[in-house]
């Protein structure tokens, strides 16, 4: 910890931390994310996709500490190619949840037996996709950060690399309690198929409504 504040100025982290978390606060497609598969998959699915998140955050770091955010940024065909793949994946998502929907709808009342959980591994894997695949996320992380760090102490990129840290961190706490609250509440709705019908159907909507609004990202 002395180490870390070493490298940082105190007074420019605390402004930071509260930037952050008013940033995190705001609903947006992680945040929305989270909360429709908290609700449609129950919060041990909806914790996992928030740790994806948090991860994702950190790859963002990376490419602005590396410069790889500015490349990108900079190239037409970089950024449209980030972007097309974050849309068909995100279509992807919500044409897989629509289609759950679909075989959970022959399923008897009460039988849960179609609702197969998915491994925690798999919606890590998904929060992390979906927010690394994001460019506007990209650019925001590479005009974000250096905001708050100091030259004159040096070593920008570390300063960089640990306020992505704590951003990442905040990031995975407070989505992981809003898909642990919204599963909480739902666990008993989803053990009727036809309420859980419902949510996957708002969920593969939700996801097909973010490729959408992907779509129109422009560069700066």
């Amino acid at each position: 910890m002395t180490a870390m504040m070493t490298l940082l100025n105190p007074e420019f982290f605390a402004t930071y931390l509260v930037a952050a978390c008013i940033v995190i606060a705001a609903p947006g497609p992680d945040s929305m994310n989270t909360l429709a598969i908290g609700m449609s998959r129950g919060p041990r699915e909806a914790m996992a996709y928030a740790l994806g998140v948090g991860i994702g955050c950190l790859t963002h770091t990376l490419w602005a500490v590396l410069g790889i955010s500015a490349i990108v940024a900079a190239s037409e065909t970089l950024f449209g190619l980030v972007k097309w793949i974050g849309v068909a994946y995100l279509f992807w998502l919500g044409v897989q949840s629509l289609r759950e929907r679909r075989s959970l709808h022959a399923a008897p009342e009460g039988d849960c037996a179609a609702r197969a959980p998915t491994g925690a591994s798999t919606r890590v894997l998904q929060g992390a996709l979906t927010n690394a695949l994001n460019p506007k996320v990209m650019l925001f992380f590479m005009a974000f950060l250096p905001q708050f760090t100091d030259p004159r102490l040096g070593a920008v990129g570390a300063q960089m690399l640990m306020m992505g840290l704590a951003f990442a961190l905040i990031t995975t706490v407070a989505y992981a309690l809003l898909g642990a609250g919204a599963g909480r509440v739902s666990e008993r709705l989803l053990r009727r198929p036809s309420i859980a019908q419902r949510l996957n159907r708002a969920t593969g909507v939700l996801f097909i409504a973010l490729a959408l609004r992907l779509m129109l990202v422009e560069r700066g």
